[in-house]
């Protein structure tokens, strides 16, 4: 396990792992026995770490244990449709990521219509991928990578952590932007992608921030911009993709939570005044901004917002660049 996410897990350490009995419960008694957050990934990344973050604060504030799940496979689908398939009764929730907008149109299989399945309750935290290379690529800015692939079209590679997913789709968007020929090449997960790029095996990544970090830092990665439309705290001097040529370019991950269609007004509405407390507080921004996290306060409403935007926004790059579901 890599320094960031093993410190990630540390600071998110406190769940314990109990399970949950499907049993419908009031609003005023809530929660009075575990509450259970569906992860479709796997320990070590800044899903995972978001959900067990958020988990501990919501299980000191309401007194019950949050505990964090992870059902891993299928970009995310398989947690997702156990939550669709749970009672909406508050005990069973799922942490909501960028898959759950690309899959919309990705995946013309998908068992469940998320916006119309899924209540939606607050968002948590906006995560930066960021635009690395191998410092063996003879470039220091995106100006100058976009030059040189053009010189070499189809002879560059970028890693992602799979089909799908935000390293995936923001190397698409930055192809599509550009105009540039570059080979995408999955692996299963961040890990194995930045392992590639770190060998020489593909050229650059468009990998995470807890994936990044340590290895940028430490000069083995050459980082060239951040993906989002702000510059991230955790890498100061990194310029934003946009800033750095390519106007109007963002890309990052986010996360949140959701629940199953139907779970009480109450219930929905006592989880994001809390969650917003815990975005409010200090020590929760200081865990969440450890790995460049900014977090998203805000209603229920404007979580939903938020995915509606970018369902409609990697709609247009999966359908320009192709893209296929595996």
């Amino acid at each position: 396990m890599t320094p960031p996410r093993r410190r990630f897990l540390q600071l998110a350490a406190g769940a314990a792992a109990l399970s949950a009995l499907p049993r419908i419960a009031s609003a005023q008694a809530y929660p009075s026995r575990p509450v259970r957050i569906i992860c479709g990934f796997a320990p070590g990344g800044a899903a995972d770490g978001s959900a067990r973050i958020i988990g501990q604060w919501l299980s000191e504030r309401l007194g019950q244990q949050f505990v964090i799940e992870n059902r891993t496979g299928a970009a995310g689908n398989i947690a997702t449709d156990a939550v669709v398939r749970s009672l909406p009764d508050g005990y069973t929730l799922l942490l909501v990521v960028p898959a759950h907008a690309i899959n919309v149109t990705l995946d013309s299989k998908l068992q469940h219509v998320f916006l119309r399945d899924i209540d939606l309750i607050a968002g948590i935290i906006r995560v930066p991928n960021v635009f690395e290379v191998n410092p063996e690529v003879p470039v220091n800015t995106p100006r100058e990578f976009i030059a040189y692939a053009k010189a070499n079209p189809g002879k560059l590679s970028f890693g992602s952590a799979g089909v799908g997913t935000t390293s995936h789709m923001a190397g698409e968007l930055f192809k599509v932007m550009t105009g540039i020929d570059m080979v995408h090449v999955p692996f299963r997960g961040n890990g194995p992608a930045m392992t590639a790029v770190l060998g020489g095996q593909v050229q650059a990544a468009f990998a995470d921030m807890v994936s990044s970090i340590e290895t940028i830092r430490a000069g083995k990665l050459r980082g060239l911009a951040v993906t989002t439309a702000a510059r991230s705290p955790a890498l100061p001097d990194l310029p934003t993709v946009a800033e750095a040529g390519v106007g109007g370019y963002e890309a990052s991950s986010w996360f949140g939570l959701g629940a199953p269609k139907g779970t009480p007004a109450a219930l929905v509405e006592t989880l994001n005044r809390e969650i917003n407390a815990g975005l409010a507080d200090t020590g929760i921004r200081a865990k969440l901004a450890n790995v460049g996290g900014v977090v998203i306060p805000g209603a229920a409403a404007d979580f939903r917002k938020i995915i509606v935007d970018e369902t409609e926004k990697w709609a247009k790059v999966v359908r320009e660049a192709g893209i296929k579901a595996e």
